[in-house]
């Protein structure tokens, strides 16, 4: 199955975060914070959105930086993505 988004939405799948800090304790999963930055695996095709036009500035691969609470979580064949509006999206990394 594969997931194909709606107007503005973007599928993305967080990056896994260091497990272990600079001076190299070792963090347990509840210790960790909800990682920000995420690879997009699918984008919509934009559109009108709320009587406004949206055009799309991201394209799958792209790794951005998101909001830390935005979008909506879905699991897949076992694997986690969530779907958020392009406006959640704060940055590309480069």
């Amino acid at each position: 199955m594969t997931l194909k988004p709606l107007a503005d939405r973007v599928v993305i799948k967080m990056v896994e975060t260091e497990e272990k800090t600079k001076s190299g304790i070792i963090l347990t999963g509840s210790a960790k914070e909800k990682p920000q930055v995420a690879e997009i695996i699918a984008v919509g095709p934009g559109g009108i959105v709320d009587g406004k036009d949206v055009v799309m500035y991201v394209k799958p691969g792209d790794k951005v930086i998101t909001s830390k609470y935005a979008g909506t979580e879905v699991k897949l064949d076992g694997e986690e993505y969530s779907i958020v509006r392009q406006n959640d999206i704060l940055a590309i990394v480069e």
